[in-house]
């Protein structure tokens, strides 16, 4: 595999790394205001990331369809979609600031569940930077080598604050910091193994690549509205959410059109 390729599957899994390394030098537990804003940002990063990255290439490989190009991207959108929500409903996580897990009963621990709903959480972003690496390796015209360099490090500076949501709490639950640590890091890596499995699965059915963009897109935001929106608006003060989902949705949008 190309070097460059391979290094641009990391880059998402050092953005979680070195978020959850914040545990080694944060003291205290994270402001709740502060958490809102963070996952506002991913929201948007990865929403962004959702259009112009995934389901814009999509269609446009699809042009030749005329009226119809958007099918496929429909098609793969809602894939997606059911894909997350058979996870969501047959793995047992349990979200921040809740007591209630979801998924089937299970005796695990809470701070386990905790990592099992980051670790869902970061699947569809491994998928979304495979599928658009494959999609550059196989020479598609829409996906250049800064597009999908724009998509990994979007990911990667929105999992910077994932990686310390999920550590520093369980530091707080108890959990020694290196423990919390490794906790965070092992949640982010699944990132690169979906991204890589996603670039072989992709490279054995080029024509299928509309649908696997746009699989990886309604994937991405199944976990916006199932998750990071709830989180970022519950409480008082929640238009720092807003103003957060809407900064990461710009920095996000102008990476790619920038880098692409």
């Amino acid at each position: 595999m190309d070097i460059y390729v391979l290094q641009g599957v990391l880059i998402p899994f050092l953005g979680t790394a070195a978020g959850s390394a914040c545990v080694f030098f944060m003291k205290k537990e994270m402001n709740d205001m502060v958490r809102r804003a963070l996952t506002g940002f991913a929201g948007g990063v990865m929403t962004a990331a959702s259009v112009w990255s995934l389901l814009i290439p999509a269609m446009e490989q699809c042009e030749n369809r005329g009226r119809t190009a958007f099918v496929p991207a429909f098609i793969g959108f809602w894939l997606g979609i059911f894909f997350l929500l058979l996870l969501d409903t047959f793995v047992p996580h349990l979200h921040m600031n809740t007591d209630k897990a979801e998924g089937p009963k299970s005796k695990l621990a809470k701070t386990t569940m905790m990592v099992l709903a980051v670790t869902l959480h970061n699947l569809p972003e491994g998928m979304a930077v495979g599928v658009v690496y494959a999609g550059f390796l196989s020479g598609n015209a829409e996906i250049t080598a800064g597009g999908a360099l724009a998509l990994a490090l979007g990911i990667a500076i929105q999992n910077f604050p994932e990686g310390a949501i999920i550590s520093m709490p369980l530091h707080a639950a108890g959990k020694s910091k290196g423990k919390a640590f490794l906790d965070g890091v092992l949640s982010g890596a699944v990132e690169p193994v979906g991204a890589l499995l996603t670039i072989l699965a992709t490279s054995l059915f080029v024509p299928a690549m509309p649908y696997m963009l746009s699989f990886a897109a309604g994937a991405m935001i199944y976990v916006v509205v199932e998750e990071l929106i709830p989180e970022m608006s519950e409480g008082e003060h929640s238009n720092i959410g807003v103003i957060m989902f809407s900064l990461g949705f710009t920095a996000m949008m102008a990476l790619d059109t920038a880098l692409g």
